[in-house]
């Protein structure tokens, strides 16, 4: 009979019974979860001197944990979100450990009790009307890529669909008969259908025909057939958007990922009139406050808020400085 507190079988089984078998989560979680284990135990060799293989459960006590998390953001430079992340995985190991080795129920407590890094929360980054026209216009359709390109961009900032949402559609996934929409298999493993607009459609159906309709074909193929990869949608974001900031200027001062598609399609649902229960339902959110994230970052809707009021009355007045030795004083 196996020891409890034996590190390698309890984080071998964390993954295969736990989290593949009984919570059956997606790919997404399982490699997360694996690259901070992968970090965590070469963080735990390069300290303690044992191979990861030799680690008992003791090993990774609250104080090992805490050391590792400081390391994320000093030595790898990690922000508040990633660290947290990575704090997530290893709390829920934790957790499947303390039912496992109840033992030990003191160090997984302590471990347990390490607190989230507090997080600026910025405002979300999205692009207005012009900005996604310039974008869209991008692309060479002239060329394979080109009209790939096109048609991915305008799904996605149409649609709000996540990264991998995107680069994981198929034919098969895509109507565009009478109530032309896309399915697709999002966070929690939940499905939900998202309509597509008429201009959409049109992109999709030329598309799908030059690609010859087959269920099985990635609906947004690299040029060997298969799946885009994060790195491959990342590459031709950033050569489109050089190309649009050369005729909008005000691309120049955004950072555009493909995420920033994803909030593009949220504003134009929200300024459109949309009820944010809707949008959540939209995007595929668990929560509608989620969704507040759109409404912070509006500033179209906070003026028309404005606009509405009866605004405070105030008087200018002429700048009078200091005392030269009251300013002295003040300064101190």
């Amino acid at each position: 009979m196996r020891d409890p507190a034996d590190l390698p079988a309890l984080l071998q089984s964390f993954f295969t019974t736990r989290l593949m078998t009984q919570r059956k989560v997606s790919p997404h979680t399982i490699a997360s979860y694996r690259d901070t284990f992968r970090l965590l135990l070469q963080f735990a060799q390069k300290r303690l001197h044992k191979a990861p293989s030799q680690l008992g459960l003791d090993n990774l006590d609250a104080s090992l944990v805490g050391a590792f998390l400081e390391d994320l953001e000093n030595r790898r430079h990690n922000g508040a979100r990633s660290r947290n992340l990575r704090l997530t995985a290893i709390r829920s190991f934790f957790r499947y450990a303390s039912l496992e080795a109840p033992a030990h129920s003191g160090i997984i407590q302590r471990v347990l009790a390490i607190p989230n890094q507090r997080q600026r929360r910025a405002l979300v980054g999205f692009l207005t009307r012009p900005e996604i026209e310039a974008l869209l216009a991008a692309p060479n359709r002239t060329t394979w890529l080109g009209r790939r390109d096109h048609a991915f961009l305008l799904t996605a900032v149409q649609t709000g669909l996540r990264l991998s949402e995107m680069t994981g559609l198929r034919h098969e996934d895509v109507s565009l008969g009478a109530g032309a929409h896309v399915r697709c298999r999002g966070k929690g493993r939940k499905e939900r259908c998202t309509p597509l607009a008429k201009p959409t459609v049109a992109v999709l159906k030329s598309w799908m025909r030059e690609q010859g309709r087959e269920d099985s074909k990635m609906l947004f193929p690299s040029r060997r057939g298969g799946p885009l990869s994060a790195d491959g949608v990342q590459h031709l974001m950033a050569r489109h958007v050089a190309q649009a900031r050369k005729h909008c200027a005000s691309l120049r001062k955004k950072r555009v990922s493909p995420h920033v598609l994803r909030h593009a399609a949220a504003m134009e649902l929200l300024q459109g009139g949309v009820d944010r229960a809707v949008i959540a339902l939209w995007l595929g959110h668990e929560s509608v406050e989620t969704t507040q994230i759109y409404l912070d970052a509006d500033l179209a809707l906070k003026e028309q808020a404005l606009a509405k009021t009866n605004p405070l009355k105030g008087a200018p007045q002429r700048f009078q400085p200091d005392d030269e030795l009251l300013a002295f004083l003040k300064q101190l």
